[in-house]
């Protein structure tokens, strides 16, 4: 079975230009982006190549939704979001000019000021390279830094708290290599927990991504920290997302988060700026 097509309202905007041009069909993403297909447009709406229909009055929905993607189901539109039980906290699932993002409490756990959830992750990837051996992936959100890391590492271990977030990733299209490759594994617990059943030494690098310190403020403490250097390699390294290092919050959080980093063990903690970041060294 294909794929429900993914819109957002780029794609919308896209299809009521056609529409008043009277043009017969058009080229649009059905994978917000990622590549195009022509559909018919019709006097009720559009058809894709798979023939499913959406109706001018639901593009119309789209198109004024500009916070929203939406899943084109046999009997109308899927608002991609969820309401999380672990967490208490509404998810949903927002375009920007490229891959999109995760918002959690309304806060998008990707960069996309000056930048978009893409070339995010790769500025962390960069930041860690070269992604060699065992990989652990501390939160998996969206999937985005475990099958980037997967390109080049042996295996990906990834682990997300939140399946209400993994529902939203499933009906993602930038996500979809997240549940096919067999180069990943997932695992769905509290990081905190899961890391301490991991093995001494068992990851040649670490990248700790999580959410803000008000929403996970256990994932910044000295005592995960110490599990992380446990788990990593001797001469292995860790990437850790910390904010931006240019305003108030982030420089706090990355001088707490560095002293207690060296005293987890990291004997050497770089900052590296330009992926909001810090890489740390097990030597």
């Amino acid at each position: 079975m294909s794929p429900l097509p993914v819109l957002s309202h780029v794609q919308a905007a896209q299809l009521l230009n056609a529409k008043a041009g009277g043009q017969p069909t058009a080229t649009v993403s059905p994978d917000l982006g990622l590549s195009e297909t022509e559909v018919i447009l019709g006097p009720d709406g559009v058809t894709f190549p798979s023939g499913r229909q959406l109706s001018w009055s639901n593009v119309e929905e789209i198109a004024a939704t500009e916070n929203a993607c939406f899943a084109v189901e046999e009997h109308g539109l899927q608002r991609i979001q969820s309401f999380s039980r672990a967490t208490n906290r509404f998810c949903s699932l927002m375009p920007t000019g490229s891959a999109p993002t995760v918002l959690i409490a309304g806060f998008p756990m990707h960069r996309i000021k000056d930048t978009d959830p893409y070339h995010d992750t790769l500025s962390k990837i960069r930041a860690l390279r070269p992604i060699v051996g065992h990989v652990l992936d501390t939160a998996t959100g969206l999937g985005y830094t475990a099958i980037e890391a997967s390109r080049t590492a042996d295996h990906v271990v990834t682990i997300e708290l939140d399946p209400a977030v993994l529902d939203i990733a499933r009906l993602n299209p930038w996500s979809r290599r997240l549940f096919d490759n067999p180069k990943i594994t997932q695992v769905v617990g509290d990081s905190c927990e899961v890391v301490q059943t991991l093995d001494d030494g068992a990851f040649s690098r670490i990248i700790h991504d999580p959410p803000t310190v008000s929403l996970a403020g256990e994932l910044y403490s000295g005592a995960f920290y110490g599990e992380l250097f446990r788990v990593l390699a001797r001469g292995g390294r860790l990437f850790h997302y910390m904010g931006d290092p240019n305003s108030s919050l982030g420089g706090r959080v990355a001088k707490g988060a560095m002293r207690r980093l060296r005293d987890a063990g990291f004997a050497r903690v770089r900052p590296c700026p330009e992926a909001f970041g810090v890489v740390a060294y097990k030597e």
